[in-house]
C-alpha cells in the first residue's frame, strides 16, 4: 500500500498530523517531524511541512518508514465529533500549549497548556477559551547585559488554528467590537481563541487582542471583557452550554456578567441573578500578594459597565460594589469580584490557599478558599530519552497517579541513568551554544546547576550573586566542578526586574563567571524543556510565601534533576528530607539581612552537601546521587503530574459530589 501512497496523500497526512498539538507530547510523532528540514528558528510543524520542496517529497515517497510513520501519526488524531455540551468551559488568559504557539509568557500559561493536555489524556469534557494576540509575547535579545523585546507577528493558518463561522460581538465604550473565533485541537481538547484584528473594527478595535499583558489598564479591561463576556458569547454561539465555568485566575472574571445577563433577560433581578449563576463559576487565584491582583479605577469602570447597569436596570454604583475590596475605596478588585460570583475557589498549593484564606479573609460572602496543588504535563516534559526508559521499567503508563506504578523506578539499572541523563545535558550545552555562541565552555560531565522563570523581584534570580567570593569557591573548585545555566525574561514594564536580567547577565559575560556561569536568551518552553532535562539540580529561591505554586521543579523533578528550594509553593508540601534540599528561611525583617542569611544556606547547601554527593565515587553522579533521584521519583512522580491535578479539579472543585 505505502508504494502507491501518492504526494498528496502523503503531505495530508504530516499536514493532519501537524494541525492537532498532541504531537507536542506525542514523541512519535515528533521523531517523524524531527525528519523534515528545520529551517530557523523553533518553525511549527506546519511552516516545515509547507515548505517542503519536490525532491524532499521525491525522498519521503521512496522511505517505507516514514510513510508508515506519516500515516499512523495522521490516524492518531483523527476523532469522532466531540459532544458540543462540555461540561467544563475553561478561561484563561493565557495558554503555553507549545512555544511554537506564542500565546503565553510565563507560569499561568504553561499551567493552562498541560491542564488541557491532561483533559485530553484523562477524556475530560472539557473546552477552553482565551484570546488569540497577533504579536503573542514577546521574545528577549540581550544587548550590553539588558533585555530588549521584539515582538513578531502570528498568522494563526500557519499555526494550525481554524477560523470558526461565528463572530461575536461586544460593546466596549459605547463602540461594538468584533471578534473573529479561532479553534486549536490540544488532544481531544478544543481550545477556542478570540481575534479581534478584523476589518469591521476601527484601529483601536483591532487592537484589543495585540499583544499580551502588554497595555495600560484601559487596554486591559478591554481584553478582559473580550476574553469573559465574548468568550460565553462564542461559546453559546458554537452550541456549548457548559455546567461550570473556570476562572483560571480573575483576568475572566467578566464572564460572571454575561451569565448574570442571561439570567436577567428571564426575567431575575440582580440578586436572583447572581445566585443562579454562582454554582456554576469556579476560580482559582494565583496570587500570593496584593499587588498582583488586577484592579481598575472606578472612573474608568463607569465608561464599562454603563451597557450593563442598563441591561440588569441596577445603578453602576451596585456593580461597582460586587468588586468592593475593604480598606480600597474607588477600586474595582478583580479577585474579590470573581470570589463574589464564584461557588468555589481554590489556592495552587496548600501553602497558598492557607495565604488566600488569609489575603481575602476581608471579602465578604465569598466562598472558603481551597487549594488544589499545581502539577505538570509529565509527557510534555519529561525528555524521550528518560520516557523510553520509564516505559521499559514501568510500561505506557508511567505517568499514573498510583505510588506503586513508580516503584519500578528501583530496577532501573544505574548505568542506564548515568547514560540518559548525560545525553540530556549534552542537550542542554548544545542548545546553550546554539544561544550564545563560542563563549561557551560548558561541560556534559560535571554538575549542572539551573535557573530559569520569569524574572519577577520576588523570585530573586539574583540571590546567588550575593556573595561573589562563595560563587567564586564553587566555580573553580577542581574537585567538585559546578557549572550554573540561568534563563528568563522581566516583565516589558518591569524595571525592577530587568536590572535582575542585567545583573544576571553581566556576571555571565564578565571573566569571573570562568564560562561556567551562563545566561542563555530568550526563554520559552523549548529553552525550559531542555533545561529542566538537563540539568542536575534545580535553583529556587523566591521570597516565601510569594510563590503561588511554581511548577519548573516539578518539571526538573520528573526528570530526575534534584530541587534546591525555599519551602515555598508545592516545595512546602512535597519535600521530605531526602528528595532534595531546603534553603533556610530566614526571620530577618530587612530585607538585605533576609536576603543574605538565605544566600549563606543555599552556599552552605551547594558547597558541603550537593557538590560532595554528587562526586561521592569520585565521578560524576555517584551510587548516593541516584539512590536520591529513585527517591524523588517514588516521592513526587505520583504527586507532581497535571493527571493529578486535573483529577483533583474534576474531583473536589468541578464536580464536589464526586467526593461522597
Amino acid at each position: 500500500m505505502t508504494d502507491m501512497t501518492t504526494r498528496s496523500q502523503l503531505e495530508g497526512a504530516l499536514v493532519a498530523a501537524a494541525s492537532n498539538y498532541s504531537w507536542t507530547w506525542d514523541r512519535h510523532t515528533q521523531s517523524l517531524f524531527s525528519q523534515l528540514p528545520s529551517g530557523t528558528g523553533f518553525l511549527h510543524p506546519l511552516q516545515r511541512i509547507r515548505a517542503l520542496t519536490d525532491a524532499n517529497y521525491d525522498r519521503f515517497l521512496s522511505d517505507r518508514d516514514f510513510i508508515e510513520a506519516a500515516m499512523a501519526a495522521a490516524l492518531r488524531v483523527r476523532q469522532p465529533e466531540r459532544d458540543p455540551n462540555a461540561e467544563i468551559a475553561y478561561f484563561s488568559p493565557e495558554f503555553g500549549v507549545s512555544e511554537t504557539l506564542p500565546q503565553y509568557s510565563g507560569g499561568l500559561g504553561v499551567l493552562a497548556g498541560d491542564h488541557l493536555k491532561a483533559a485530553s489524556d484523562l477524556g475530560l469534557p472539557l473546552v477552553a477559551v482565551g484570546l488569540f494576540y497577533r504579536d503573542g509575547f514577546f521574545h528577549q535579545a540581550i544587548a550590553h547585559e539588558a533585555q530588549r523585546e521584539m515582538y513578531e507577528r502570528s498568522d494563526p493558518r500557519s499555526l494550525g488554528l481554524e477560523q470558526m463561522p461565528v463572530m461575536v460581538d461586544i460593546t466596549m465604550d459605547d463602540r461594538i467590537v468584533k471578534a473573529r473565533v479561532w479553534r486549536a485541537d490540544v488532544g481531544r481538547t478544543r481550545l477556542y481563541l478570540l481575534d479581534t484584528d478584523v476589518e469591521l473594527n476601527d484601529e483601536r478595535g483591532r487592537k484589543v487582542s495585540d499583544r499580551l499583558y502588554s497595555g495600560d489598564r484601559e487596554h486591559r479591561i478591554r481584553q478582559e471583557l473580550l476574553m469573559g463576556v465574548g468568550g460565553v458569547r462564542a461559546l453559546r454561539q458554537l452550541g456549548y452550554t457548559p455546567s461550570t465555568f473556570h476562572l483560571n485566575e480573575g483576568h475572566a472574571g467578566f464572564l460572571a456578567l454575561e451569565l448574570i445577563g442571561e439570567e436577567v433577560d428571564k426575567g431575575l433581578n440582580l440578586s436572583e441573578a447572581l445566585d443562579a449563576v454562582r454554582d456554576k463559576i469556579v476560580f482559582t487565584t494565583h496570587t500570593p500578594v496584593p499587588a498582583g491582583i488586577d484592579r481598575f479605577p472606578h472612573d474608568l469602570m463607569e465608561r464599562y459597565l454603563g451597557v450593563w447597569s442598563d441591561r440588569y436596570g441596577v445603578s453602576i454604583s451596585e456593580l461597582l460594589s460586587l468588586a468592593h475590596m475593604p480598606g480600597e475605596p474607588e477600586t474595582f478588585n478583580m479577585a474579590a469580584f470573581c470570589l463574589r460570583v464564584a461557588s468555589r475557589s481554590n489556592g495552587v498549593s496548600k501553602l497558598h490557599g492557607a495565604v488566600s484564606r488569609e489575603m481575602f479573609s476581608k471579602v465578604p460572602g465569598g466562598p472558603e478558599i481551597s487549594s488544589v496543588t499545581n502539577g505538570v504535563h509529565a509527557k510534555t516534559w519529561v525528555s524521550n530519552d528518560l520516557q523510553e526508559v520509564f516505559e521499559s521499567a514501568m510500561g505506557t503508563n508511567w505517568v499514573s497517579t498510583s505510588s506503586e506504578s513508580w516503584k519500578p523506578v528501583e530496577t532501573i539499572d544505574s548505568s542506564v541513568l548515568r547514560r540518559v541523563r548525560r545525553k540530556d545535558r549534552q542537550y542542554l550545552i548544545d542548545l546553550v551554544a546554539e544561544r550564545i555562541g563560542p563563549r561557551v565552555e560548558l561541560d556534559p560531565d560535571i554538575l549542572t546547576i539551573g535557573f530559569a522563570r520569569r524574572f519577577a523581584t520576588y523570585k530573586r534570580a539574583d540571590l546567588l550573586l550575593n556573595d561573589l567570593d562563595r560563587l567564586e569557591q564553587l566555580l573553580t573548585d577542581s574537585d567538585h566542578p559546578v557549572q550554573f545555566i540561568f534563563a528568563g525574561k522581566s516583565h516589558p514594564a518591569d524595571d525592577s526586574g530587568k536590572e535582575i536580567v542585567h545583573r544576571v547577565a553581566s556576571f555571565a559575560a564578565s571573566e569571573a563567571a570562568r564560562g561556567r556561569f551562563v545566561f542563555v536568551p530568550d526563554y520559552q518552553m523549548a529553552v525550559a524543556r531542555r533545561m529542566t532535562a538537563g540539568c542536575d539540580v534545580w535553583l529556587n529561591n523566591p521570597v516565601r510565601p510569594h510563590e503561588a505554586s511554581g511548577t519548573s521543579g516539578e518539571k526538573a523533578a520528573l526528570n530526575g534533576c534534584l530541587n534546591v528550594s525555599i519551602l515555598d509553593g508545592w516545595w512546602d508540601e512535597c519535600f521530605d528530607g531526602r528528595n532534595g534540599w531546603k534553603i533556610e528561611t530566614s526571620d530577618a525583617a530587612d530585607r538585605m539581612e533576609r536576603d543574605a542569611d538565605e544566600a549563606a544556606s543555599l552556599y552552605s547547601i551547594l558547597i558541603d552537601e550537593v557538590a560532595p554527593l554528587f562526586y561521592q565515587d569520585g565521578s560524576p553522579m555517584s551510587d548516593a546521587w541516584i539512590e536520591m533521584m529513585r527517591h524523588n521519583w517514588k516521592t513526587l512522580g505520583p504527586f507532581v503530574t497535571a493527571s493529578r491535578m486535573v483529577s483533583d479539579y474534576d474531583r473536589f472543585v468541578y464536580r464536589p459530589d464526586l467526593r461522597l
